[in-house]
């Protein structure tokens, strides 16, 4: 019972559906931003949105009007750069006793060893690349401010992943919206190729540095 619950919860359509975008902006702002928000569906909503905008809310059975393209975008941005300058600025005062917590329900290490790791390998880009990975999202912005990363640098890459990664999800929503039928009806699949997608440059980027430093072992 609880199970279903939960799941209706986090269920894209569910949630705009009773909260309109208002919920929606509601919620990436607090996927980026509050690390409780790691298990929201951030790029489900994303798609969502462009899907909405570009089918109408009656054919993805959604009981709202039909949002506007510019004014979703306009907010999912807002909400997405404010949401991780929020996280930036917890992890800045909280320090590291934040991340000394004890495994809880919604708080493991697992999450911070993750988020660590691509700062280890990417430094300041990883706030651009972590738009693109669940969990990470939420945890980068958070370590970024323990680490004390400048202010002015991160708040550059947290504006440039935000307008990065609202833009090209959302947008790929309202493609495939106006040019595949029944798409709003293949939400989790259109998902699911987007997160691979979305993990490409990443990969393409642990090529090149194994390669690098296959190079560096050869030369020694």
């Amino acid at each position: 019972m609880h199970l279903l619950v939960a799941a209706s919860i986090i269920d894209p359509k569910h949630l705009l559906a009773t909260f309109g975008v208002a919920g929606l902006i509601a919620v990436i702002f607090a996927e980026t931003g509050l690390l409780l928000g790691f298990f929201l569906p951030g790029d489900s909503l994303l798609v969502l949105a462009g899907l909405i905008c570009a089918v109408g809310t009656k054919k993805a059975g959604i009981n709202i009007a039909t949002p506007n393209l510019g004014v979703v975008l306009v907010g999912l941005l807002v909400a997405a750069i404010v949401g991780s300058q929020v996280g930036y600025l917890i992890g800045r005062k909280a320090g590291p006793a934040l991340f000394n917590k004890p495994n809880s329900r919604f708080f493991k290490h697992d999450h911070v060893e993750k988020a660590q790791r691509y700062f280890d390998r990417y430094g300041a880009k990883t706030i651009v690349i972590a738009r693109f990975v669940p969990v990470v999202r939420t945890f980068a912005s958070p370590m970024a401010g323990v680490a004390d990363m400048d202010r002015r640098t991160f708040t550059l890459f947290n504006v440039i992943g935000g307008v990065a990664w609202v833009f090209s999800v959302t947008m790929l929503g309202f493609v495939l919206g106006k040019s595949i039928p029944g798409a709003e009806n293949h939400l989790f699949v259109i998902e699911g190729v987007i997160i691979v997608l979305s993990l490409l440059p990443v990969g393409i980027e642990v090529l090149r540095a194994r390669q690098a430093s296959r190079a560096v072992d050869g030369q020694r």
